[in-house]
């Protein structure tokens, strides 16, 4: 497995997947959420509400995941995980770290070769940026997963710097 980061947009990647920082209810947010449910078109709001009719009716639980069609993204899949609000007096650390085990499990299923990774919980749920990148080097780093190319996208120069220090990718 290849683990690189990379500034940009999750919604430009072109990988098998892309995963989407979710909340539980599948029905667009902001964020990446909100991002991932615009670029792509209504074809995956129409996937999500399909999943809460049926698998997933009270709502995704946090560190799960689950895989819908791209709609107008490059990528040919979304898949949908639901990291923790971040809490000083509970440590959430093992549903972070199954949000990307699960994603990863999921792009198994799928038959992804690749898959790009926002930053999962730092942003509404404000996750502190170097844990939860030394979270998620940990969580992927240690996969059986059969990916070959797992990509973080980060969205500016700071988050980029704490993520290749994280996975320890020189520049």
């Amino acid at each position: 497995m290849r683990i690189e980061a990379v500034k940009g947009s999750i919604t430009d990647q072109t990988v098998d997947a892309v995963v989407n920082a979710a909340n539980s209810t599948l029905l667009g947010g902001g964020g990446v959420d909100g991002a991932i449910h615009r670029a792509g078109g209504p074809a995956i709001l129409t996937a999500c509400q399909q999943i809460r009719r049926t698998t997933w009716p009270d709502g995704l639980p946090v560190g799960e995941a689950v895989a819908t069609e791209a709609g107008n993204l490059s990528a040919r899949w979304v898949i949908h995980t639901v990291g923790p609000v971040h809490d000083v007096t509970v440590d959430r650390s093992a549903l972070l770290a199954s949000a990307h085990i699960r994603s990863l499990a999921v792009a198994d299923e799928l038959g992804a070769g690749s898959i790009a990774f926002p930053a999962i919980s730092t942003g509404a749920y404000r996750w502190p940026k170097q844990d939860a990148a030394r979270i998620a080097a940990m969580a992927v780093g240690g996969s059986a997963s059969k990916v070959e190319l797992v990509r973080f996208v980060l969205t500016n120069d700071h988050d980029l710097g704490v993520f290749k220090h994280a996975l320890q990718i020189g520049d």
